[in-house]
């Protein structure tokens, strides 16, 4: 065959990855392609403001634009005075209820409290016991999956990169739903549960195969335990031995709650609404969030974190140092550093200004852990890193937008100290998001509006007459 043309090779495609089908191709036909996409496809920067195109949704002072209502959850970071933003300390609320209180709530009564959560984002009011017994009961009874889904949708189909699987793996749950497409509040309501149970287990379990698989291991798969909460039993199927102290358990348990939503306008929850307003099953819904949430610039950003912390740890010296460490951070932001993106991840957020609620709550708790796993010096370094940040970028940019931690700059660091893979960073906050993601998927479904969202792309493009192929150069 000449050098214009792709071709797949008829070799077998097998399950094993290492004898996937090839695809051959000529990097010259690719780079033409390349230079005739480029070629027809350039939109001037300047015209997304000629048009008044919201880039990104977000309107020129920096707010959302206003695409729906709910009562599922809040963020705040700033008030609006006058048309300009004024920046407060942040605010996370889960149906009417300031974090803190919540958080607050089940640490005084020494419990889990992921669970409570899930049932005041799905139903709009905490659970009584009774409630809370129940919901937690069928979360528990519900973390088993499927008879055949590891065997057929995990073990033969083995993925390197884990939130590719659960997003698979959601979708595979439409097969084993008799009444997949049913619609009413019932079935939307037990599909939820059910995928709110499924999601550790299907992590924990495309954990296990990518290691056996593409790492080389021993596999292990642990069943779920009927009498521990959904942190402890995450925990007890990902670690061989099963152990796990309670303190990691109720750290782990923190963390799913701080990450269980962050309101409808974040991208992966929006992403569940504007399928959810087609008229898709939950199923494809979900799926979509996972995808969304698996971006860098979204639920990935605490693996970039600590890309970026593994640097700064091996090239500063002296940890306790302000100047060392503001001279290194200089470097990364003038693309001398670092992976030479010039940023610092971890630092400002869309909505926060002057704190993000769950960084502080995450350093709180993370303390003690710390000193237990002898990393103290690195949540001070981290700390440090928070705190110098500012003042170089604003020395380097000429700029005093008020800036402040989110929560990936200390997630990381906690799921490292509870000894989770890396590779497990996002998958687990898929874990969490997933109340936040059923709680907008039933809300949409269920409202009053009942419409398609589909928002306006101007068009830009010059008309052109048609060219029959034999007259074209």
């Amino acid at each position: 065959m000449g050098d214009d043309y792709w071709y797949l090779s008829t070799d077998r495609l097998d399950r094993e990855p290492s004898n996937n089908t090839m695809v051959t191709y000529s990097k010259d036909f690719v780079s033409r392609l390349c230079d005739e996409y480029k070629k027809n496809n350039y939109i001037a920067p300047e015209d997304y403001s000629i048009y008044g195109v919201k880039r990104g949704l977000r309107n020129e002072d920096g707010t959302g634009v206003m695409a729906g209502i709910t009562r599922i959850g809040n963020v705040q970071g700033y008030v609006l005075q006058d048309g300009s933003r004024v920046p407060q300390e942040g605010r996370l609320i889960y149906r009417g209820i300031e974090i803190n209180d919540l958080i607050n709530g089940f640490i005084r009564e020494d419990r889990f409290g992921f669970e409570e959560t899930v049932y005041l984002l799905l139903f709009g009011a905490l659970p009584t016991k009774e409630q809370l017994a129940c919901v937690s009961r069928v979360l528990n009874d519900w973390a088993t999956l499927p008879a055949g889904f590891t065997e057929d949708m995990i073990l033969r189909a083995p993925s390197p990169d884990i939130m590719n699987k659960l997003g698979r793996g959601v979708l595979a749950l439409y097969s084993y739903d008799r009444d997949a497409e049913a619609g009413d509040l019932e079935s939307e309501l037990f599909k939820a549960l059910r995928l709110i149970a499924h999601t550790p287990t299907i992590v924990a379990h495309a954990y296990s195969v990518k290691r056996h698989y593409y790492d080389h291991e021993s596999l292990y798969l642990h069943r779920p335990q009927p009498h521990l909460s959904l942190a402890e039993n995450f925990l007890y199927s990902l670690r061989h031995n099963n152990q796990f102290t309670k303190e990691e358990a109720r750290l782990l348990d923190l963390c799913l709650v701080l990450h269980a939503e962050h309101g409808g306008g974040n991208n992966s929850a929006f992403a569940c609404r504007v399928l959810s307003s087609t008229g898709t099953d939950i199923y494809s819904a979900i799926s979509a969030a996972v995808g969304s949430l698996k971006g860098a610039k979204h639920g990935g950003a605490n693996k970039k974190v600590m890309e970026m912390f593994e640097d700064i740890k091996h090239n500063v010296g002296d940890w306790k140092d302000d100047d060392e460490i503001s001279s290194y951070l200089r470097k990364i932001v003038c693309k001398e550093a670092g992976d030479g993106s010039g940023l610092i991840y971890g630092m400002g957020h869309a909505i926060y200004t002057l704190s993000d609620p769950r960084a502080i709550i995450l350093k709180r708790f993370a303390r003690e852990m710390a000193r237990t796993k002898g990393m103290l010096g690195e949540l001070d370094l981290l700390e440090a890193v928070e705190r110098l940040t500012p003042n170089v970028l604003h020395g380097r940019k000429e700029s005093e937008k008020v800036m402040c931690a989110n929560v990936d700059m200390y997630s990381g660091l906690v799921y490292e100290m509870l000894e989770i893979p890396t590779e497990l960073y996002t998958p687990l906050f898929a874990i969490a998001r997933m109340a936040g993601w059923c709680a907008h998927r039933i809300e949409e479904v269920t409202g009053r509006s009942n419409r398609i969202i589909r928002p306006a792309y101007k068009s830009v493009v010059n008309p052109q007459e048609y060219v029959p192929l034999s007259e074209r150069g």
